[in-house]
């Protein structure tokens, strides 16, 4: 039978460079689990993502003992790497910071795909567009 999690944490880290310094210190070590042992073995898993954020998911067991998973970097964090943006628009209604192509919303939908709730390829791509323009970025989607 598996075993349940007694606690779960939720963290957003950069891959390949967890370490026991805060917010990683902090979240897990009221937790009582090995922290360094997490940061060995997130760093581990996620070196070929070095530079990405990762939202992770750490399941704490009663005997002290931890896995954990890896879902796709944020929305946020697609758009910006793709028009290499520091951040959104602080008015996003008024003021606009990029332009999105049609192929450009295609491939962040394509490498999220996993993490949406989206049925199909044009659906995701529409919710790839409604967070571009919500961060105050135009995109060719639906001209």
């Amino acid at each position: 039978m598996a075993k349940k999690p007694t606690k779960v944490v939720k963290l957003q880290l950069k891959a390949g460079m967890a370490n026991p310094a805060p917010p990683v210190g902090t979240a897990l070590g009221p937790t009582g689990i090995q922290i360094a042992e997490f940061c060995k073995q997130f760093n581990d898993k996620t070196r070929e993502q070095m530079g990405k954020v990762l939202p992770t998911v750490i399941n704490i067991y009663e005997d002290r003992s931890f896995d954990f998973y890896t879902k796709q970097p944020p929305m946020t964090w697609w758009i910006k790497d793709a028009l290499q943006l520091k951040s959104g628009s602080k008015e996003s209604h008024k003021v606009k910071v990029g332009h999105m192509t049609v192929a450009q919303l295609k491939t962040i939908a394509e490498g999220k795909m996993p993490d949406l709730n989206a049925n199909d390829l044009d659906h995701a791509m529409s919710i790839v567009a409604g967070s571009a323009r919500s961060m105050g970025i135009t995109t060719d989607l639906g001209k």
